[in-house]
């Protein structure tokens, strides 16, 4: 840094805070350390008593906080995504749409890696709604080496870092199994949760079938919401392991692809997921266990949204969830503001 006259600091980063103080009005800083001076701040700055500052000498290479926050936001930003102006450095990035948030975590913990840089994220893999806020940028020094930035957009390469998968509309199919429903001798109650969770997304609900525990009727059941031109089918019930459970057989026998049955999660371990191949479309077919009808937030709560993004779901992805698995069952709930489904990839 060098200290030169005010008059002559126009274009120049300031080093430190400059305080101003009104009696009985106002102390605190007028200008904050990172400013860049302007013409119209020159006065001011006389009327608080500094007719010299301490400044950063712009050498060629050599980037202030505010041009690297805007490189690191530009790495960010996906489609449907905002920017604040730039403050002390930093640039925070907010939703312009409803959708699941989708991080490159590979990429972010790169660049974060470089150091004197930083990028911080909500949690992906959720759903965000316009006005939320998704991330914030900035470096931690004043400057920055341009070519340390220049690293930072290799990593990043063409694709966002952050990216909002709209929420996709659906035509769904519920088969509910059981021989105690199917014979009215207990009143269905998986359904209308179901349907509750499903109406928070753009779903029309195709039907609800009633199966007995016949493995054959249930894959019928199944086959007829496909035909029916079904995007999602939820089976509930049967999903354990005991002999006369046959909703996971019934689902392979319809010859869908199995990504996994069970899930490190609890509540929801007996999860299953599949998919179901036709006519070049993956209709996803999940396996509901008993907690989801009962318990307030279980797996069906993680896959949904990632379901109704058409984002494909992996076995690796199910079992990253195992760290931030366990829902802890607060007596207030603030999921998704919580450590649940917070998986580590």
């Amino acid at each position: 840094m060098k200290k030169i006259a005010t008059a002559d600091a126009v274009g120049h980063v300031l080093c430190h805070d400059i305080t101003q103080i009104i009696k009985d009005k106002t102390k605190g800083p007028v200008f904050r350390k990172g400013h860049i001076v302007t013409e119209e701040d020159i006065p001011v700055l006389l009327s608080v008593g500094k007719e010299h500052l301490f400044v950063w000498e712009k050498k060629e290479g050599i980037l202030h906080e505010d041009e690297a926050a805007q490189i690191l936001f530009d790495i960010c930003r996906g489609e449907g995504m905002s920017g604040s102006e730039p403050k002390e450095g930093k640039i925070e990035l907010t939703a312009e749409r409803d959708g699941l948030l989708k991080i490159d975590r590979k990429k972010l913990k790169a660049i974060n890696s470089l150091g004197e840089m930083m990028i911080a994220t909500r949690n992906g893999d959720f759903p965000v709604k316009k006005g939320d806020k998704l991330a914030g940028t900035r470096i931690i020094p004043l400057v920055i080496e341009e070519e340390k930035m220049n690293r930072a957009k290799e990593i990043a390469g063409e694709d966002a870092i952050l990216q909002i998968l709209p929420f996709r509309p659906k035509k769904a199919g519920i088969v509910t199994t059981g021989n105690e429903v199917f014979s009215g001798r207990i009143k269905d109650t998986f359904g209308p949760v179901i349907r509750e969770k499903l109406a928070e997304y753009p779903t029309e609900v195709l039907g609800q079938t009633i199966s007995n525990d016949k493995k054959e009727n249930i894959t019928k059941a199944i086959m007829e919401y496909i035909d029916q031109g079904a995007d999602l089918i939820c089976c509930t019930g049967g999903m354990s392991v005991d002999p006369d459970d046959c909703t996971p057989g019934a689902i392979m026998d319809t010859g869908a692809r199995i990504v996994s049955y069970g899930a490190p999660v609890l509540p929801g371990a007996m999860l299953l997921v599949a998919y179901y191949e036709k006519d070049g479309k993956s209709i996803p077919i999940l396996g509901l266990p008993g907690c989801v009808m009962y318990a307030k937030r279980t797996i069906f709560d993680l896959v949904l949204p990632r379901i109704m993004a058409d984002d494909p779901i992996t076995a690796e992805d199910l079992a990253a969830l195992g760290e931030g698995g366990l829902c802890l069952n607060c007596k207030t709930c603030t999921f998704p503001n919580c450590g649940f489904g917070k998986g580590k990839a």
